[in-house]
Order: structure tokens, then C-alpha cells, then sequence
């Protein structure tokens, strides 16, 4: 990750989204004086997340593309997830 500082250019960008990164300028630009710093902090929380989250997609995708099991620890919840829409199907849902 870059050492850069956050800025709202730069939260923008890491959004990666058209429509989120419209969401975060929206909120920026009406936020009152006194909530900015709140506003600023809750959307570089999001764009610094969303910047690890792409990261370790991509390490994951490396990972796979080298015949290589991806790192950490993994959860197989295929057998809920198939029950879950087992239950959902049951009560009539498409």
C-alpha cells in the first residue's frame, strides 16, 4: 500500500466504483464544517479497505494462477450455503 496521505482525490480513486465514489464526493461536499474530519475519516476507513480487500484478491489470484493454494486460513461453507438455499426453496422462493 502507498504511503501517500489520504486526500479526497485520492479516496476517490480507491473507491474504484463510479457510483460509490459519487456516493463519498455527495457526503463530502454536504457534510457541515464540524462533520467533515467524521465524514473524511468514515470514507478512508472504506477506500483503505477496499485497497486491501483488491490486494489480497489479486495475491489470491497469483496464488491460483501458480497452481498454488491461496494463503490463510479458509472456511468451506459450501454445505450451509446449500442448505440455506435447500430452506430458502422450500418455502417457495425462486
Amino acid at each position: 500500500m502507498s504511503s501517500e496521505p489520504w486526500t479526497i482525490e485520492r479516496i476517490r480513486d480507491a473507491l474504484g466504483n463510479p457510483t460509490l465514489a459519487q456516493r463519498f464526493l455527495s457526503e463530502i461536499n454536504r457534510a457541515p464544517a464540524h462533520q467533515l474530519l467524521v465524514v473524511f475519516a468514515k470514507w478512508e476507513r472504506i477506500a483503505k479497505d477496499t485497497v486491501a480487500a483488491a490486494d489480497r484478491g489479486r495475491e489470491i489470484a497469483a496464488a491460483e494462477a501458480r497452481g498454488e493454494e491461496p494463503a490463510g486460513e479458509w472456511i468451506d461453507a459450501t454445505d450451509r450455503v446449500l442448505a440455506d438455499a435447500a430452506r430458502i426453496r422450500s418455502r417457495g422462493a425462486a
